[in-house]
C-alpha cells in the first residue's frame, strides 16, 4: 500500500499524470478500436488522399483506407505484440535470475552464460536473423523480443536475488524451518519484483520501437493488417503530397515510447527506496567550495 501510494503521489506531477492518461486513453482506445473505428481498417474506396474532415478525423491514404481507423486498429496490434514481449521476457528473466541466484556451479554458469550469449548480439541484428528465418508476423515478434529482452529481466533479478539472500529476514525465515521453496517464492521473489514492474514498463516501449522498426521494414506485421511501422514506411511514399498519414504514425509511435518511458521513470521512483534515498542525499549533499 505504501508502494501504491507513493506511485499515486508520483502521477500529481503533470508530466507523469499526462503520459498516465495517454496511455490509459490508448489502452482503452485498442481494445475498443473494432467498436470505435468508423470505417473499416483495411477496405480500399475511391477517397484518396482526402483531408481531414467530418467523415475522416484523419484523412484517407493513397489506397482510400481511413487513417483514423486504421491508427487505432495498429494501436491494438502493436500494443499486443509489445506487451506479449515483454511479458514473456519477464517470465523467462525471473525464472533465469532465479536459477542463477539461487543455485550454483554448473546450473548458475549455464543460466548466465546463456543470457551472455543472447546480450552479444545487436537487438536488431538478432530480431532480424530470426524474423527473417522464422518469416514475420506478430506471434515471430513476440517470441522473439520475448527472447532478445529476457536477459535484461535474468540480470535484474540475479542481483536482487544475491542481495535479499544476505538479508537478516531471509535468514530468519530459514532458521525457523522453511522450506527452501518458500523462502524463494514467499521471501525473495516478493522483495525482487519491484525492479522487475520498472523493466517491464521500459521493455514495453523498447519492444514497440523495435516492432515498428521491423514493421517498417516488412518484416513484421503481415500486411494488410495495420502496424504503426507499417504505416510509416506506407507514409513515407507520399510524404511529399500527403504528409498526414506519416506524420500521426510516426507521433503515435513516439508518444507511446516516451509516455512509457515517463511512466518507468515514476514506477522506479515509487516502488525502489533505495534510489529515493539517494536522489534526497545528492540534493542535500553540500557544494563543494572551489579555493
Amino acid at each position: 500500500m505504501n508502494r501504491l501510494a507513493a506511485f499515486l503521489r508520483e502521477l500529481k506531477s503533470p508530466g507523469n499524470f499526462l503520459a498516465a492518461l495517454f496511455l490509459a486513453l490508448l489502452v482503452a482506445g485498442a481494445l475498443l478500436a473494432p467498436w470505435l473505428a468508423p470505417h473499416s481498417p483495411v477496405a480500399h474506396s475511391n477517397e484518396r488522399l482526402i483531408s481531414p474532415g467530418a467523415d475522416h478525423l484523419l484523412g484517407t491514404d493513397q489506397f482510400g483506407r481511413d487513417i483514423f481507423s486504421r491508427l487505432i486498429t495498429g494501436a491494438r496490434v502493436d500494443l499486443l505484440v509489445s506487451f506479449g514481449a515483454a511479458a514473456l521476457a519477464a517470465v523467462l528473466g525471473v525464472v533465469i535470475g532465479l536459477i542463477g541466484g539461487t543455485t550454483k556451479g554448473f546450473p548458475r554458469m549455464l543460466a548466465m552464460r546463456g543470457i551472455e550469449v543472447i546480450l552479444a548480439f545487436p537487438p536488431i541484428v538478432f530480431a532480424l536473423l530470426v524474423v527473417t528465418l522464422f518469416g514475420p508476423g506478430s506471434l515471430t515478434l513476440i517470441l522473439t523480443m520475448g527472447i532478445l529482452f529476457a536477459p535484461q529481466f535474468a540480470r535484474v533479478v540475479y542481483g536482487e536475488v544475491l542481495t535479499i539472500s544476505n538479508l537478516e529476514y531471509v535468514q530468519a525465515s530459514r532458521v525457523m524451518g522453511s522450506s527452501s521453496l518458500r523462502v524463494l517464492f514467499l521471501v525473495i521473489l516478493p522483495g525482487a519484483l519491484p525492479p522487475v514492474l520498472v523493466q517491464l514498463s521500459m521493455t514495453v516501449a523498447t519492444s514497440m520501437l523495435l516492432s515498428s522498426g521491423l514493421s517498417y521494414l516488412g518484416l513484421g506485421v503481415v500486411p494488410p493488417t495495420p502496424s504503426w511501422g507499417g504505416m510509416i514506411a506506407e507514409g513515407q511514399a507520399i510524404m511529399m503530397t500527403s504528409p498526414g498519414l506519416l506524420f500521426f504514425s510516426s507521433a503515435a509511435v513516439v508518444a507511446t515510447v516516451l509516455c512509457f518511458s515517463v511512466l518507468a521513470d515514476a514506477l522506479e521512483k515509487s516502488l525502489d527506496p533505495r534510489r529515493s534515498r539517494k536522489r534526497g542525499a545528492v540534493r542535500q549533499a553540500p557544494k563543494a567550495t572551489v579555493a
